[in-house]
């Protein structure tokens, strides 16, 4: 059966971004939407994240993506945070006023950036938000928070 959905000029204007009108308009099941909108990033699994864990570079980052009261349960080491509800608005500013209110640099748009969050749905979104503002040397922790929390309570 085919899915019937308005245009995307007829949709809400907060609705009319690129993503959201490829997933407005699409007939496809909501798995196919997401991965064909994955492709900015590379998924990568635990046993590639650990070196970073262990010996971070400046040249690198280890973004959690979810809030700050999520965070207080714990972060990967060397991880900062930027929170997702942030991060659009974060990659406009300038390198002083970001690092003011973050503290630390403002990701340059080459630099690798490794996103990850609790389970692995905002650190996709957090991918194509970033690909969206230029960013284009992007990794995706899709097992976040909750595969790292898993391996190192054994």
């Amino acid at each position: 059966m085919q899915v019937l959905r308005p245009s995307i000029a007829q949709a809400p204007h907060n609705l009319r971004s690129p993503i959201t009108a490829a997933r407005w308009n699409s007939s496809a099941a909501p798995a196919k939407e997401t991965a064909a909108h994955t492709t900015e990033a590379k998924e990568i699994s635990y046993d590639e994240l650990l070196p970073k864990t262990t010996s971070p570079s400046l040249d690198a980052y280890l973004i959690d993506v979810r809030e700050p009261n999520e965070t207080e349960q714990g972060m990967i080491p060397s991880a900062v945070n930027l929170p997702l509800s942030e991060l659009p608005n974060s990659l406009h500013l300038g390198s002083t006023d970001f690092k003011a209110k973050y503290g630390y640099e403002k990701p340059r748009k080459d630099q690798e950036i490794t996103f990850y969050c609790r389970s692995g749905k905002r650190s996709t979104t957090a991918c194509e938000i970033a690909a969206q503002n230029g960013y284009n040397n992007l990794l995706n922790y899709k097992g976040s928070w909750l595969e790292w929390v898993s391996k190192h309570s054994n």
